[in-house]
């Protein structure tokens, strides 16, 4: 294995972030090298997320370049569009269906894309698309904050990389009180993808 890159997207509040910890920490537990970069514009107030995670034998930096992403994991609907042009022709998009209408949208005359014009930019890109209903999976658990975790489950899926390893770090890295909740949207999401 040379290297897999990562970019996960998505609004803030939707635990970006916390899922780019999970997947770095999975590569660093199956003894790879893992780095990994964030850049968070007013993510406090729904803004873009976006996190580069990069495997590796050996990796000196993080950031994945346009056209050479392995997997795009975006939280929203319309972040997959926008990302898109980081994917390498063929990789995979796992896109989670939540639609996040940004403020322009709502307050200005900016309209959000039809889902038609969103399959359209990723068909160009490749044909290996994962639509996740992270949200409604989530609240059909209880609680609307595990679409991250659901969307990890079915990353996990596309990768050579034994389940329990993930569970282990999620495991890790969410509160006790959690845990069981977050197994169960882990395994809905490796499970259920569509």
């Amino acid at each position: 294995m040379t290297k897999t890159d990562f970019l996960l997207a998505g609004v803030g509040g939707q635990g970006v972030l916390t899922a780019s910890d999970i997947v770095a920490e999975v590569g660093m537990a199956v003894g790879l090298d893992a780095k990994k970069s964030e850049i968070h514009g007013f993510s406090q107030r729904g803004g873009v997320v976006e996190s580069h995670v990069r495997w590796g034998e050996h990796v000196a930096a993080p950031m994945g370049e346009r056209g050479r992403i392995d997997y795009l994991l975006a939280f929203e609907l319309m972040e997959s569009a926008r990302w898109i042009e980081f994917l390498k022709p063929g990789g995979v998009v796992i896109v989670n269906r939540q639609r996040i209408l940004p403020m322009s949208a709502t307050v200005g005359d900016a309209v959000y894309p039809e889902d038609a014009v969103i399959e359209k930019a990723l068909r160009a890109v490749t044909d290996r698309i994962i639509y996740v209903d992270g949200l409604e999976v989530a609240k059909g658990l209880g609680n609307k904050n595990l679409a991250n975790t659901v969307l990890l489950g079915a990353l996990s899926r596309e990768l050579n990389v034994d389940p329990e390893t993930w569970l282990d770090v999620v495991v890790q890295r969410v509160p006790k009180k959690y845990v069981e909740e977050n197994k169960k949207a882990f395994w809905s999401g490796r499970m259920g993808t569509k």
